[in-house]
């Protein structure tokens, strides 16, 4: 889901029963009788602490956050209690009488995911990674802020603050990483050693894409300096991975561009370097495809894949170089299930950390274009990256 708002659309969710057991020698806090227990010990939640101390460092780090995200959060003690009056705040669900539960978690999620949200922050530890990998799966990329008993998945930043200089680069157009990390738990099963006692068994439940900064430098050549013919060509095996591992009946429309080019040639098309190629399962459908071609072309309705790149400096996605995208056909197109958007870092930092931009001549289709997306940047290498109607927009 893309927020279409000037601003970052963030959701935040706590489990505030996130970490009660830790201090009194339990194994977690799942379920109301481990709760009941851990209070009886003199247990103190620590989630909303936990928020606090992200907050704070938030507001550190970028002083005019407060103008720049629109917050979703729960009612309560689950998000609301924890946003002051100067946040940006819309307030999903009712209040209830009583400790909130795993089913109070699974009805936020499920509201979030009917929300503009380009990014989860939840408050938790891995039972609460479970419940969001559950409803939320690959819809949203998703950021632990870690506040529980059992830390076992790969999901959760190291602090508060460290969750905080994620949040605080999104915002500002810095490079982060989009990588995928393990959902981990305790399972159903014990394991004995040789003296016979039970150990639980730690299982891995599936994967969830998460903002990361830490290893945004990871894959970069030359003592860490961007090789850009080396990028581009770790960018089109990814992109010659996506295309074998597609639908075989997935049509590809790949725009202008070296990086779209240099992809055409590996795929052994003689493609335009300045326009739209298209090609299907029987081959090549159209060379240098116009707007109408295009339009006509999905109202066949087969399956497409549209490879994008955008403009050096500018930073222009959609509205400059690529006229051939009419708005009739992008409104066809589901964003960004079937949208492919490829660049270099360092065609990223020639942006400076401003946004990329649309301009497509449609106010209503340029708003569902907005907010975060991902940018192939390599071999399964992935980074999160802003779009904006405007400079202002991402500015503001």
């Amino acid at each position: 889901m893309i927020s279409g708002q000037t601003s970052l659309s963030v959701a935040l969710l706590i489990n505030p029963v996130a970490g009660l057991g830790g201090a009194v020698g339990l194994l977690g806090s799942d379920g109301e009788a481990r709760q009941k227990q851990a209070r009886a010990l003199g247990a103190q939640p620590r989630a909303a602490a936990r928020c606090a101390r992200f907050l704070e460092r938030l507001r550190n780090l970028v002083p005019d956050i407060h103008t720049q995200i629109q917050w979703h959060t729960w009612v309560g003690s689950m998000g609301q209690d924890s946003l002051s009056a100067d946040w940006r705040v819309q307030v999903h669900g009712h209040a209830k009488t009583g400790p909130t539960d795993v089913l109070d978690t699974r009805m936020a999620l499920r509201e979030f995911l009917r929300q503009p949200i380009d990014l989860l922050i939840f408050v938790g530890g891995d039972g609460t990674a479970r419940d969001v990998l559950e409803e939320v799966g690959e819809q949203l990329p998703v950021l632990g802020l870690p506040a529980g008993v059992k830390m076992h998945s790969g999901v959760f930043a190291v602090s508060p603050d460290a969750a905080a200089r994620v949040l605080a680069r999104l915002v500002t157009g810095g490079m982060v990483a989009s990588i995928p990390r393990q959902v981990r738990d305790y399972g159903p099963s014990q394991r004995r050693d040789s003296a016979g006692a039970g150990a639980f068994v730690v299982e891995t439940y599936g994967e969830l894409r998460v903002p990361d900064v830490a290893s945004f430098l990871q894959h970069t050549k030359v003592g860490g300096v961007e090789s850009e013919p080396l990028a581009v060509e770790e960018i089109v095996a990814d992109l010659l991975e996506q295309h074998a591992a597609a639908d075989a009946a997935t049509t590809w429309v790949v725009g202008p561009g070296s990086t779209c080019f240099a992809f055409k040639q590996a795929l052994g098309l003689a493609g335009s370097l300045r326009g739209f190629d298209v090609w299907g399962p029987d081959g090549v459908v159209h060379s240098n495809a116009t707007a109408a071609q295009l339009v006509a072309l999905s109202g066949q309705n087969p399956p497409i894949r549209l490879v994008l790149s955008f403009t050096r400096e500018q930073g222009f996605l959609i509205g400059r170089g690529n006229q051939q995208l009419a708005v009739n056909f992008l409104r066809k197109l589901d964003w960004p299930d079937q949208f492919v958007v490829v660049g270099t870092r360092t065609k990223l930092l020639s942006l400076q950390g401003r946004p990329l931009l649309v301009d497509s001549s449609d106010e209503h289709l340029d708003q569902s274009l907005c907010g975060l997306i991902e940018i192939v940047t390599g071999y399964e290498d992935r980074l999160l990256y802003r779009v904006a109607r405007d400079l202002g927009e991402g500015d503001s």
